[in-house]
């Protein structure tokens, strides 16, 4: 996803909750005191609920760069030591609001007393890493598929508001089925990358999407994310481009919110009768637990957060959170809806996961294990599970389309 620790929320109701009445904040308050109290908590609550509907136009550049220097390594990156950058595996820096961007690897030097990690650089793609100061850690490992080593087409989708660009990896033989890859919040296209040579080994073409409000497709008329209630139209036009261009059926991947969007469009698409199968990738599977579970990481109060939920699922919320219309965070709780789901589905998520916790996966699994496969990952960060460990990530997803949909798998490809 990308959620930061600040956009949080917790439950919803479909009428107006008893707790925001005076007698929620304690008997024997005064009115002034009482009034104080349920402002700030409206207050708090309109600003929580916003944060989560709300795109980010630009990242947080929250990492300092303390030191490129030339070592008989080769270049190397020196960072503060933290959860993320102590992380064995392969990740992306970027810097100069993403102009800048490197291909981090190996761990070469980290010891914890002196608070910073030294790690290899493997390639420069764009900037002077040398000038960078901050910057961001990500697991968008490369620009673009070419720089993968996959040969690309850019290609337009017809979306509600415009065109929205995508990037087209043909396969090596004309299986007719289309991997269509979608990423999670905040994120872009480059994160769906990491899903190409599973894709490639299982013998499909694959389709990389941009979608509404995430800086690439056209912005929704309320510039407002759906959570996946509004976006799955844009996988579906993705669908439509691929069925009018030679697919015969397709596989929906799903990063985090990308999860949440796979599993609205095979839901609601009248073009679901396509969709052969689901790969999903730390995804949101109930929006309630992982708004709860931000909650309480950021020791917001329960009322905050019921109330944040409440205008974001409510008409009476529009006008505070700038939704053309309210979202119904029930209808994707997937472990509650568990025997609805009608597609085989494998969910590949990380015990480490420190945004969409790994419970309601393990969940929805143990509620249809006729349907939905589910495979733990022991190390990596939200959706970074192939940056530590690329092999198994792409043996786990092409074995399973191999046994999910009947494609022969070809060798992985050295890149």
């Amino acid at each position: 996803m990308v959620l930061s620790p600040s956009e949080v929320t917790e439950s919803s109701s479909a009428m107006t909750p008893p707790w925001v009445k005076w007698t929620a904040f304690g008997a024997g308050m005064g009115v002034a005191a009482s009034t104080a109290v349920l402002a700030a908590t409206s207050g708090l609550a309109v600003y929580f609920a916003r944060q989560i509907v709300t795109p980010r136009r630009e990242r947080d550049e929250n990492l300092e760069i303390l030191a490129v220097i030339d070592s008989p390594h080769g270049l190397q990156v020196i960072l503060p030591a933290n959860e993320d950058t102590t992380v064995p595996g392969t990740y992306g820096l970027y810097w100069n609001r993403g102009e800048g961007h490197a291909r981090i690897g190996e761990i070469r030097s980290y010891v914890p007393r002196e608070g910073t990690v030294q790690r290899d650089v493997e390639q420069v793609y764009s900037g002077d890493i040398a000038s960078a100061v901050r910057g961001w850690w990500s697991g968008a490992i490369h620009p673009s598929p070419s720089a993968a080593g996959f040969p690309q087409e850019d290609v337009e989708i017809d979306v509600e508001n415009g065109t929205a660009p995508a990037w087209l990896v043909r396969s090596l033989d004309d299986s007719g089925t289309w991997a269509i890859m979608v990423h999670g919040r905040g994120a872009q296209r480059t994160e769906t990358i990491r899903g190409l040579g599973a894709a490639r080994r299982a013998g499909m073409t694959s389709l990389l999407i941009s979608y509404r409000n995430d800086g690439e497709a056209p912005y929704a008329s309320d510039g407002r994310y759906g959570l996946g209630l509004t976006e799955w139209r844009d996988v579906e036009a993705a669908i439509r481009y691929a069925l009018e261009n030679g697919a015969r059926d397709v596989v929906l991947f799903g990063w985090s919110m990308g999860g949440a969007i796979a599993l609205q469009t095979a839901d609601l698409s009248p073009l679901k009768r396509h969709i052969r199968a689901l790969v999903l990738d730390g995804p949101v599977v109930n929006w309630v637990e992982v708004l709860a579970h931000h909650a309480r990481l950021n020791r917001i109060p329960a009322q905050v957060g019921r109330l944040g939920q409440w205008l974001i699922s409510n008409a009476a919320g529009r006008t505070l959170t700038g939704l053309a219309a309210p979202l119904d965070l029930r209808s994707m709780d997937w472990v509650s809806r568990a025997e609805e789901i009608r597609t085989p589905v494998l969910i590949v998520h990380s015990e480490r996961d420190e945004f969409v916790p790994v419970g309601p996966s393990a969940d929805l699994a143990e509620k249809n294990p006729d349907l939905v496969t589910f495979v733990r990952f022991p190390q990596g960060g939200h959706t970074r599970e192939y940056n530590v460990d690329p092999a198994r990530w792409e043996d786990t997803v092409a074995g399973w389309l191999e046994t999910a949909i009947g494609r022969t798998r070809r060798p992985a490809e050295h890149r």
